[in-house]
């Protein structure tokens, strides 16, 4: 204002007119249209993004899961490990919105980058029924009603949203893909707005990094670090359905709980559920084509058998889809000609349980030493390096690392499969890209 004052007084004067007043001046300024000024300030992009309309011609959305947005942010909070409280970072948070009603229909939760993984994951969290997951995490009382295929699901252009296991799995259940327009990011206003929401309750918990460095000042978000990840997933449930579920939207004059029950009730057709949930989650599971060996299938060295392969090893002279679950690979799963899938163990059920990111280092760590990487020398260098890991565990990468890291025993069931009953601790499957074996 003072510059402006300045040279309002310059160019007044070299008209010889009258000097206006300094306040008549700000009131001018004050009463200008926001998305005028922003246009004239920081261009036409910027206005549009901060004060453009959210709705679009491909986000019509009258009924409950006819569109569903999906994004992902890093959390504005450092979690610890489990073992010794000590801080690990910041995880990546995916959530998907309901645009009709404004309910979050689900989320997911992890370490690792935006990627295929965590549209597979939060999808899966979105379509199935909630109740036993809710169990799993002793949270009985929650009511998330929020579940079904959605009609078509509204994403940016990111690389993850163009990944194989997406597109396949959506094409099997009928979800269109709507990628959002280059350069319209206010067209994924919902969710946008969805996650400075959730940040903004993220900032009342210790160990928050706040927005930015200015609302952080001198708090110390690592010494006041208390949450590990599974207790953020369960505080984010209870966020989730025990508060945002029950507060007044303001576009809609309603609760996000009562308007997706409304819209529901207005449905003509019923909400679509996938027939087998086992089924839909390995629908979306990364797949690279095996042909079935005399001695079973080789994925990245290692040799995985099942009886149930009998009938088709050294026989069936056709490629099979060979998924696999990043995260543990101390299973496969086979798709047989008619689409149901077959867990396909290690022959040697002797070996502990891994995850990709360790079978790939260890893979490349024994070709810059110039070994082969066979089976036996595969697992033992993987267990050399958990030995490392576990012997540095005041390294905070090191911790993740480890926060990563399968246990022996876990088996890995599609999450969220309706059971009677608490759940088990098992890990859930991760799906990411497909990774060629060389």
């Amino acid at each position: 204002m003072a510059a402006l004052w300045r040279e309002v007084r310059r160019r007044f004067s070299e008209h010889q007119l009258s000097i206006p007043n300094y306040r008549t001046v700000a009131r001018r300024v004050a009463a200008l249209d926001p998305h005028f000024a922003m246009t004239k300030r920081h261009g036409a992009k910027a206005a549009r993004e901060k004060y453009g309309p959210v709705g679009g011609a491909n986000l019509g959305s009258d009924l409950p899961l006819d569109l569903v947005q999906i994004d992902h942010t890093l959390v504005d909070v450092i979690v610890v490990d489990r073992e010794h409280r000590l801080p690990i970072g910041r995880p990546w948070l995916t959530l998907a919105i309901d645009v009709a009603t404004r309910a979050i229909v689900g989320f997911s939760l992890s370490f690792e980058a935006p990627s295929a993984l965590s549209i597979s994951l939060v999808l899966s969290h979105a379509v199935l029924p909630k109740a036993t997951w809710l169990a799993d995490r002793e949270l009985h009382s929650l009511d998330w009603p929020m579940a079904g295929l959605p009609h078509v699901i509204h994403v940016d252009n990111a690389k993850e949203f163009h990944s194989e296991a997406l597109v396949r799995g959506c094409q099997e259940y009928g979800i269109a893909i709507d990628h959002r327009l280059q350069g319209q990011p206010h067209l994924g206003g919902h969710i946008e707005r969805l996650i400075g929401t959730m940040m903004g309750a993220v900032h009342l918990l210790p160990g928050t990094t706040f927005s930015n460095v200015t609302e952080k000042d001198s708090y110390d978000s690592e010494g006041r670090a208390v949450l590990t990840l599974a207790e953020l997933e369960r505080w984010l449930a209870l966020q989730i359905a025990g508060v945002y579920h029950l507060t007044v939207h303001s576009a809609l004059d309603k609760t996000p709980l009562s308007a997706w029950r409304e819209g529901i009730a207005k449905r003509k057709q019923p909400i679509r559920y996938p027939v087998s949930p086992d089924e839909f989650f390995l629908d979306f599971l990364p797949a690279v084509p095996r042909m079935i060996q005399r001695d079973g299938i080789h994925f990245h060295k290692i040799r995985y058998w099942d009886n149930v392969l009998s009938p088709w090893a050294g026989r069936l002279k056709k490629f099979l889809l060979v998924k696999f679950d990043p995260r543990n690979l101390a299973r496969l799963y086979v798709c047989d000609p008619e689409g149901k899938h077959w867990p396909v163990p290690y022959a040697d059920l002797r070996q502990p349980p891994i995850a990709l990111w360790e079978l790939l280092e260890a893979r490349k760590r024994l070709r810059q030493r110039g070994i082969a990487p066979t089976e036996r020398v595969l697992f033992a260098s993987i267990l050399e390096q958990r030995r490392i890991v576990k012997e540095a565990t005041s390294r905070s990468q090191q911790r993740r690392r480890q926060e990563r890291t399968p246990s022996k025993g876990n088996v890995v069931p599609p999450p969220q499969a309706p059971s009677e009953g608490k759940g088990s601790q098992e890990l859930k499957p991760y799906p990411v890209e497909i990774w060629e074996d060389e």
